[in-house]
């Protein structure tokens, strides 16, 4: 799924915090929406499986949440909400596509890493790819309380995270083909081999997952 659904969830698991601790509302809806961003930072650099933990994130969220609830500090329900939203994020991505260039297409077997069983998880496709018309959906559905209930910088993070998703889902199925232009146009000719391997094999020519 999209980094926007990503945010926007990690939001939306931090809003009930947010209502019950209103002293620690900030903290926790600003752990959530980086919950819900961290794993993403892997993007280049084994995209779902170097930040994405489904069974440990999920493993210590269900440690660290019990602990907020029981000592509500700033920095225990700070770390429930980023374990929460980064376990969510992984969880969800094995409910997407596949990490081939075009997703639509269904020919890749891995969605996310599962470090705890040495082994890729394959995609279910209910949202079938990130961009795909239903996450914009999901994206919309999550904003809508978020906008309501949140105010000030944060309404506009929720406001600026729809707006990426409908310009991404609106360009979503032309970036490979520009991405392919870009890579054997210019980066395989131009780039040292050293750099051009830490490119994604999905972006390599004639690459077969």
């Amino acid at each position: 799924m999209m980094l926007p659904t990503h945010v926007l969830v990690g939001l939306a698991l931090a809003l009930p915090v947010a209502v019950a601790a209103p002293e620690h509302a900030n903290v926790a809806l600003t752990a959530g929406l980086l919950g819900g961003l961290i794993p993403d930072l892997d993007m280049y650099i084994g995209h779902r499986k170097t930040l994405h933990y489904p069974v440990y994130y999920s493993a210590l969220t269900a440690v660290a949440a019990p602990v907020a609830v029981v000592v509500p500090t700033a920095a225990t329900i700070a770390a429930a909400m980023v374990l929460l939203g980064a376990a969510t994020h992984s969880v969800m991505d094995v409910f997407g596509g596949g990490l081939e260039l075009r997703p639509w297409e269904a020919t890749s077997s891995r969605a996310v890493y599962n470090h705890h069983h040495d082994r890729w998880l394959a995609p279910r496709r209910w949202i079938r790819y990130d961009g795909a018309p239903e996450d914009l959906v999901l994206s919309i559905a999550v904003a809508g309380p978020l906008l309501f209930a949140l105010e000030g910088g944060l309404r506009a993070v929720v406001g600026a995270a729809v707006v990426v998703a409908v310009v991404y889902t609106a360009v979503r199925r032309l970036l490979p083909a520009i991405a392919e232009v870009l890579i054997a146009g210019y980066l395989l000719q131009t780039i040292p081999d050293h750099l051009l391997a830490r490119l994604p094999a999905r972006y390599i020519p004639d690459h077969i997952d």
